[in-house]
């Protein structure tokens, strides 16, 4: 579903991403990890088409970001780890805005918007204007955007930004049903215990390069004395 095929980004003299490749399948959630400065969003950056790879190429749904951007476009959701809302719209006007992008019939858009509403838990301040939000709530209407035309691909970025506790376990549930019904979700976070919790393959890139790409068991294997502690073993790898 998703391939990344020795992929490069290099900004000026800088190497931000060096020759990685990925090949992620439907029904993967996927947890991409590394340090501060690694090369994760740059590469999120450029499978959502944000920025072009200098070489390399990146393939979703068998079509090439570089040669189709708005059919790539069209199968992906994309949630950042800063969202950006109007914020002069209700949280209701800026959804129907957002389906109006992806050209989602009316009656359609209405029905899926409500679903949204109802499985987010949103129902209580969906008609307040987005300049009156919380993190949390802007994370959360931007998480309902992102999934209005169904896409096949959810990329994320830091998902659990300033969620409280029943909010993240209502995005996380989402997560899983999401996967077990065929979505690829390729999740860049810090956040290793949502890693350990819900990711079933997980990517480790440090200094550009991937250091590790395997299932999450695969991953506990390195050092079987730290008692599968995912936070030991991922300091262990980018030091």
């Amino acid at each position: 579903m998703l391939e990344i095929k020795n992929l490069t980004k290099s900004f000026g003299s800088f190497l931000a991403v060096d020759n990685i490749s990925l090949s992620i399948n439907s029904g993967d959630l996927y947890g991409f990890l590394g340090p501060n400065g690694a090369g994760k969003t740059t590469t999120i950056k450029i499978i959502t088409g944000l920025y072009s790879p200098t070489s390399g190429s990146v393939e979703v749904d068998g079509i090439d970001i570089t040669k189709n951007h708005i059919e790539v476009k069209k199968r992906i959701g994309y949630i950042p780890d800063q969202p950006f809302l109007y914020e002069r719209l209700t949280g209701k006007e800026f959804l129907y805005f957002s389906g109006g992008l992806y050209k989602i019939p009316k009656n359609t858009l209405k029905n899926k918007i409500e679903e949204l509403i109802d499985r987010l838990n949103i129902e209580e301040w969906i008609n307040k204007r987005t300049e009156e939000y919380s993190q949390g709530m802007r994370q959360r209407i931007t998480i309902a955007s992102a999934l209005l035309h169904e896409p096949k691909l959810l990329i994320v970025d830091e998902p659990m930004v300033g969620l409280d506790p029943q909010s993240a376990h209502i995005i996380k549930q989402l997560f899983k049903e999401l996967t077990s019904n065929g979505t690829v979700i390729f999740m860049s976070t810090h956040s290793l215990n949502v890693v350990e919790e819900i990711c079933s393959k997980v990517a480790i890139i440090h200094k550009g390069r991937i250091i590790f790409n395997d299932n999450i068991d695969q991953l506990y294997e390195i050092r079987k004395d730290m008692d599968r502690n995912i936070e030991q073993i991922f300091i262990q790898l980018t030091n």
